[in-house]
């Protein structure tokens, strides 16, 4: 598929292609070069907070783990059985 550079550095993505990859208006794309080439890839924008309250449960988690006091399961049912528990 051929796209055309217009003024303002503006292309068209083909619609087939939208199509294919489910996008659509004001999804953000994130656009870089690689050897030589143009790479478009669709990608999702969360705000900061959001990222820095996950880091935060993350590193609650892993010290959880490295404590003991985080409950580790080796199959879903013992995980199930403990959530019914409580």
């Amino acid at each position: 598929m051929l796209a055309e550079l217009r003024p303002k550095s503006q292309i068209t993505i083909p619609k087939e292609l939208v199509e294919k990859l489910g996008l659509s208006e004001g999804d953000k794309l994130e656009i870089f070069e690689k050897d030589g080439v143009i790479c478009i890839m669709p990608v999702s924008v969360y705000p900061k907070k959001y990222l820095d309250e996950l880091k935060d449960e993350i590193e609650e988690t892993k010290a959880k783990l490295a404590s003991g006091k985080q409950p580790v399961f080796d199959k879903i049912d013992a995980l199930f059985t403990k959530l019914e528990e409580n």
